[in-house]
């Protein structure tokens, strides 16, 4: 027979066990979820989640992924009613346009002091900071270029050769950042009048334009094309994956733009969107931007990356960030205006 202290320890018990449920599932519900703007290579997006949700497992991260000039655009035109709560994985000249534009919200993470002075905003408190470098590069398909009967290209003026007509391809900079960082390097490189005199040049022996910087890349890889322009990362991983595929550090000079990290102004969740941005420039961060980029923001953890050419650092120009986001709407109109026609259609 049940005593009466019995069955109230039991209804205690049931009770205790119904609140503990309640909030369990309150917990569940309460997981807040991220929008996050990225034009990180789509192959390592799981990856980055998920580390992150390792340390932070209630926040879920919602990727928006399209190609820099793409995921640009797309936060511009949503200027008066912002979608995304951070951005993670855009070029650091695209950040200038949108911080410019009054589309970021000033935040200093946690570890700032660590970064390299060049993978940050100079404003106080930043408005974005810089998680890796990628630099451009040319991908030389060894065993194409035999077939055809092509040199290997040791400078960017070499590709004006009529040797390479039709035998090279290149990113669209109106939707590829790694196209850009490749026009407006060699604007600065060459002088304005000199690049757009070696763009004209070059322009003759380009196959086509493509709207992502790796796909010249991973076209050279599978021998659709002997030569893509594209970076370095890209070359990297289609060589470790079996490509016959020379990775080509042009003697002039490469240029490159940071991956870079920014909240956007007006989040619903800026704690969180915090709490994401310190992770992103964490030490645990870093080391997983090293598995792929040979320069990353806290350079004192950075080591070498399989098949990434020793003199890249040095070769790296001293890119006026500052000078490529103010001319970028200018620079863009001119290329377009040139060289679109062998734009290939956008999927």
């Amino acid at each position: 027979m049940t005593t009466t202290s019995e069955r109230l320890v039991r209804g205690l018990r049931l009770s205790a066990l119904a609140s503990a449920m309640v909030l369990i599932a309150l917990g569940a519900r309460a997981q807040v979820e991220l929008t996050v703007y990225t034009a990180v290579e789509a192959e390592d997006l799981k990856k980055y989640a998920a580390r992150f949700n390792e340390d932070h497992p209630d926040i879920k991260i919602n990727w928006v992924r399209d190609s820099t000039g793409i995921i640009t655009a797309k936060l511009l035109a949503e200027k008066d009613n912002p979608q995304a709560d951070v951005i993670w994985g855009l070029a650091a000249t695209s950040l200038l346009l949108l911080k410019a534009e009054g589309l970021l919200e000033p935040y200093a993470p946690k570890g700032l002091e660590r970064l390299d002075p060049k993978f940050r905003d100079k404003a106080d408190p930043p408005y974005w900071v810089g998680m890796d470098a990628w630099v451009a590069a040319i991908c030389f398909n060894t065993v194409e270029a035999e077939k055809a009967g092509l040199p290997m290209p040791k400078s960017w003026w070499d590709l004006t050769d009529p040797v390479y007509k039709g035998a090279v391809a290149m990113p669209n900079p109106n939707s590829s950042g790694t196209g850009f960082l490749d026009v407006s390097s060699w604007l600065q490189m060459f002088g304005e009048e000199r690049g757009w005199e070696f763009m004209d040049k070059l322009h003759e022996n380009i196959a086509y334009y493509t709207h992502s910087g790796s796909k010249p890349c991973k076209d050279a890889a599978r021998g659709e094309i002997p030569i893509g322009i594209s970076f370095a990362f890209r070359a990297a991983r289609s060589k470790e994956a079996g490509a016959p595929i020379e990775i080509i550090i042009p003697e002039e000079g490469i240029g490159w733009d940071m991956e870079a990290a920014a909240i956007v102004v007006d989040t619903d969740y800026p704690e969180e969107a915090r709490i994401l941005m310190d992770w992103i420039i964490s030490e645990k961060a870093m080391r997983m931007y090293n598995e792929g980029y040979a320069v990353i923001g806290i350079t004192e953890l950075a080591k070498p990356v399989k098949y990434f050419p020793e003199n890249i650092i040095d070769a790296m120009i001293d890119n006026d960030f500052e000078w490529a986001a103010r001319n970028r709407e200018r620079i863009l109109a001119e290329w377009s205006r040139r060289y679109e026609g062998k734009s290939l259609p956008r999927n």
